[in-house]
């Protein structure tokens, strides 16, 4: 038995897999999986973004790694925030100091033995020796082929003869390569205070980005008291604000509250019921902030008398309309459960797809746009401040069942993070199906996409006929996306049943 580990990407898989073969912890094998990451999905994460943990063990109680970049010293904006461009970077980037504080905690209270230069070593030869381009970069090169010649630094890197490269194309990044290589010598201090650090603030600075080597110096992961909710004879946790976690758990308690048992998995009752919690959650959202400037009263926020009153407003004949803002961004989940029973469920992310678009001058490294989940209005809670967190979307969650790890799920989509989890925990939960039969299922996604700017309820296409028109006759309005489509999410699950390690992860990849 040697633990099981899930990632989108096989290479990414093959270098956690290989951590763990070798004795290590989960901590260990995801940051070697996500070092992968950074190289062979860069349109989805990077070292210049952030990542949210979850971690359990045996020994004792969970934790949340947050590994969020604070928002920079720099002024309050005048206007808008841009969605791209050096204007978007608000915040620094804490992967990296993410990844340190996972393997220091590995080594203080797992027995974890591995190095920097062990874990980010498939990551960096990645990078120099090249890898075949995904399908999903192709089509996110091609997507945003209109705004790349204005992303600083982007072509060089990114693209093939000024061109989006295809799919199985080698693509090299050296100078990525690189900037790992001095990780791996000298650890996280490499990105944050050493010779690598100045090589990212001055291309940074060359680009037009308002940062400054204390931005990055005083990068720090904080570590969190995960948010739980029982759910079913399991124990649901999520990272607290100002992650959506809370979000994730509103909604999964609201459903606590409801009937099941005459409910059939995929039926439009299903449907309507996640739908309708969704809504009434999403409605509580624009409350969660960093919990430094703006606290909350977390009992208050779960209290399931108070979930139950708003599952109880919930019409199984009337759908409550929704004209809400639609936020999206894209992400990458990892999770692994290894073979001592430690857990752990990762995102990682740069934000929007391609993230600012700006390459911090010769390090191979694209910026994150995490900053434009501030609010440019200084009354609002999440109101831009240096030194503050902004809302942020990932939220990795465990299932534990009398203190242990049962499984590990998280996914990409931002809004549609909380969505499909909802799905596809109560297709394993209340339903009882596997989790690649969970990850399989159709879904649904509320609110705009990048094709349709309507505030509608898009349903996959193998959502059948007559479904589609229970939901329409409940006022839902109903639009199509395709079949197994990755806007309804990029789901994965890690199991541990009768002593075995299984890991799945989306078919929508």
């Amino acid at each position: 038995m040697t633990g099981a580990l899930t990632t989108p990407h096989p290479l990414a898989t093959a270098a956690g897999m290989n951590v763990l073969r070798a004795g290590g912890t989960a901590p260990e094998a995801l940051i070697a999986a996500g070092a992968v990451l950074t190289v062979v999905m860069p349109h989805f994460c990077g070292l210049g973004g952030d990542a949210v943990w979850l971690v359990t063990t045996p020994k004792g109680g969970p934790r949340s790694f947050m590994a969020i970049g604070q928002g920079l010293d720099r002024p309050f904006p005048t206007g808008p925030i841009p969605l791209r461009g050096a204007g978007s970077i608000m915040t620094s980037a804490a992967v990296v100091a993410g990844w340190a504080h996972a393997l220091d905690f590995a080594r203080a209270e797992l027995g974890g033995r591995s190095r920097w230069g062990d874990l980010l070593a498939p990551a960096i030869r990645h990078a120099e020796a090249g890898f075949p381009v995904t399908a999903s970069q192709e089509f996110w090169t091609h997507f945003r082929a209109a705004d790349l010649p204005a992303w600083p630094g982007f072509a060089p890197v990114f693209l093939q003869d000024g061109q989006p490269p295809k799919a199985g194309h080698i693509l090299h990044q050296r100078e990525l390569g690189q900037s790992l290589r001095s990780i791996a010598q000298d650890g996280a201090q490499a990105f944050y205070r050493g010779a690598l650090s100045h090589r990212i603030v001055d291309g940074l600075r060359a680009a037009g980005v308002h940062i400054s080597h204390a931005d990055l110096a005083r990068t720090t992961c904080r570590e969190g008291q995960p948010l739980s909710l029982p759910y079913r004879g399991l124990t649901l946790l999520a990272p607290p604000p100002p992650t959506q976690g809370l979000t994730t758990l509103q909604i999964m308690g609201q459903l606590a509250a409801l009937d099941f048992s005459n409910v059939h998995a995929g039926s439009a009752d299903h449907i309507h019921l996640c739908v309708e919690a969704v809504k009434r959650a999403f409605l509580q959202r624009g409350q969660i902030a960093d919990p430094a400037f703006h606290p909350m009263d977390m009992q208050h926020q779960l209290d399931q008398s108070r979930l139950n009153g708003w599952a109880q407003d919930i019409s199984m004949s009337t759908a409550l309309p929704w004209p809400h803002v639609w936020a999206h961004g894209d992400t990458v989940f990892l999770g692994a459960i290894d073979e001592m029973g430690n857990a752990a469920s990762v995102l990682q992310s740069t934000y929007f797809d391609w993230g600012s678009g700006v390459v911090a001058g010769d390090t191979g490294i694209i910026w994150q746009n995490r900053g434009a989940a501030f609010s440019a209005d200084p009354a609002h809670v999440n109101a831009f401040a240096p030194g503050k967190l902004p809302f942020y979307t990932l939220n990795p969650g465990i299932a534990l069942q009398g203190g242990k790890p049962k499984f590990v799920y998280g996914t990409q989509g931002a809004d549609g993070q909380p969505q499909t989890l909802a799905m596809v925990l109560t297709r394993m939960i209340d339903f009882g199906q596997s989790p690649p039969d969970a990850l399989a299922g159709p879904r649904f996604l509320l609110g705009r996409t990048f094709s349709d700017s309507r505030d509608s309820l898009k349903l996959e296409a193998d959502v059948d006929a007559p479904t589609r028109a229970a939901l329409g006759a409940r006022g839902h309005e109903i639009s199509m996306i395709a079949a197994q489509s990755p806007m309804a999410g990029l789901a994965g699950v890690v199991q541990c049943r009768d002593g075995r390690r299984q890991a799945w992860h989306d078919p929508r990849l």
